[in-house]
């Protein structure tokens, strides 16, 4: 073929499950991609979108324009919205979305890993309905059933230890209120945490996050100490053997076992390094947080038995654990109800929101009796904690993922999107450098280059992401330079939409291709 690196270039014809032959280039391991000797071919046939049984309502509320010009001026300017024209959504059913001219879309990203069991679920709003209808808010100070049942249902499903349940607005509100329960049981100040992870937005979360496109620059409070990133996408040679991981890559090729990751004494001994340089030597911890998976950092995970060597040093150093289960946690990972049970470690505070009541604001922290006490040296007090209408949701979510076996249903068909997604890193390995994560938390890496594996530009992605929207998927993005396409979507998805997702993903990766080639020819 004239260049050496393309020896084992197979043009390759595969039939796809939408009754089209889709034709296409797989390239070898470290292939190069260049006009000269590739070409992208594809069919002009279209895949239909899986059936929906719902009808939208017709829109009849302000206008577009309207509503974009408020966002751009008064609502949050500072948030950035997706796509070059932002979409307006007026409707939801189950996994499906709908914009103001009707159009329909596949939520794969559940709005931001918070639309847990479908959207409008007709348990979770007929409970809301009866719950609003009956008492709508009452003080914490007063008691009521709803609060009760919910903590009862919840308690449930955590470790027998962690029995004491304060329930917040969101995982932000969770995160601080947990810092402040570790400091006060530790009488220590330093909060641990990873780089790359996200904890929130608030200023003691904010500075606990160790991103750098979430900071602003001003003056963060003291006790907070990121710690090295132990994720295994930094190793092109680590494969799924090295993490708790369901499913294998298409390029598993390391030394590593199912109880051992090669790469995992030299993480630890990086985080031990923090205890013999960067603290007292006798305590000066107050707790050490982290995901099971690390979701806006770009759905990274950690090596085998990471977590668990951590916790059992910060223990032996008088610190408290907290797990952060704010996007990992109700049945999401698929093998597990809590994320950290994939890592086989017992947390002793857990924070949790997002899918915890589908969308409405609820957030908890659950703890031992033994350290919710400390908040008895002074009074703690939430306006909105244990909201009736707020709980009767939450325990509805419940009811459902158990109803509906949600958390099997992230597993089964969770594993096969992840399996079906890995083979874009053999397809397009020139695109796809990895794909990662387990359950309905699934991360896409796209890169510009196969040699270097540097990150695919802005404009890159923005084209990609842009091609997947009018291809009627909606997905996520992650990571520090926005490169990871985050899939975290309803737990109520099928198999259909998990193949139509891999089918427009891998359009939009070959019209991707394209692009880069008529460029080249300019």
């Amino acid at each position: 073929m004239g260049h050496a690196a393309f020896v084992s270039l197979l043009v390759g014809l595969q039939h796809d499950s939408y009754g089209g032959d889709l034709r296409y280039i797989r390239y070898a391991f470290n292939a190069k991609f260049r006009k000269s000797n590739v070409r992208a071919l594809n069919t002009k046939k279209q895949f239909p979108m899986p059936s929906c049984q719902h009808t939208p309502s017709v829109y009849k509320e302000p206008s577009y324009d309207n509503i974009k010009t408020a966002y751009a001026s008064r609502i949050s300017p500072s948030l950035k919205t997706y796509y070059k024209k932002p979409l307006l959504l007026h409707e939801g059913k189950n996994q499906w979305l709908w914009d103001h001219n009707g159009k329909r879309y596949l939520d794969m990203f559940g709005g931001i890993v918070t639309v847990s069991v479908g959207h409008c679920h007709p348990k979770v709003v007929t409970a809301i309905s009866n719950q609003a209808g009956k008492l709508g808010h009452v003080s914490p100070l007063y008691m009521h059933p709803r609060l009760y049942e919910y903590t009862e249902k919840l308690a449930a499903k955590l470790p027998e230890k962690l029995r004491v349940i304060y329930l917040v607005n969101s995982g932000s509100e969770a995160n601080e209120l947990a810092f402040i329960m570790a400091r006060l049981y530790t009488r220590e100040h330093n909060i641990i945490s990873l780089k790359n992870c996200y904890h929130g937005g608030t200023y003691e979360t904010a500075a606990t996050t160790a991103l750098s496109t979430w900071k602003y620059s001003i003056p963060e409070p003291p006790g907070h100490i990121h710690v090295t990133n132990p994720g295994l996408h930094k190793n092109l040679w680590s494969t799924s053997r090295c993490k708790d991981c369901s499913a294998p890559a298409v390029k598993d090729t390391c030394n590593c076992t199912d109880n051992k990751c090669v790469v995992l004494d030299r993480y630890f001994e990086e985080f031990e390094d923090t205890f013999r340089f960067s603290l007292p030597r006798k305590g000066g911890v107050a707790a050490f947080i982290a995901e099971s998976i690390q979701g806006i950092g770009g759905v990274v995970q950690y090596p085998r038995l990471f977590l668990e060597k951590v916790y059992e040093l910060v223990h032996a150093s008088g610190g408290l654990c907290i797990a952060d289960e704010v996007q990992t946690g109700f049945g999401r990972t698929g093998d597990h109800f809590w994320g950290f049970e994939g890592h086989g470690v017992q947390p002793d505070i857990v924070t949790m929101a997002k899918g915890i009541a589908n969308g409405m604001p609820l957030g908890a922290v659950a703890t031992t009796t033994e350290i919710a006490n400390c908040l008895n040296r002074a009074l703690h007090f939430n306006t909105f904690s244990g909201n009736p209408v707020v709980c009767a949701a939450g325990s509805a979510v419940l009811d459902v993922i158990e109803e509906e076996n949600l958390q099997k249903n992230a597993l089964l068909t969770g594993t096969y999107l992840r399996r079906q997604l890995t083979m874009l890193t053999h397809d397009f390995p020139d695109i796809v450098s990895d794909v990662r994560g387990k359950g309905f938390m699934i991360g896409v890496e796209l890169t510009e280059s196969s040699e270097t594996k540097k990150y695919i530009k802005e404009e890159h992605m923005r084209d990609i992401f842009e091609d997947l929207k009018d291809m009627g998927v909606l997905i996520g993005k992650g990571g520090l330079y926005g490169n990871v396409l985050r899939i975290t979507p309803p737990m109520c998805i099928t198999k259909e939409d998990a193949d139509f997702t891999v089918a427009v993903i891998r359009k939009a990766l070959q019209q991707h291709r394209e692009r880069l080639l008529r460029e080249q020819k300019l």
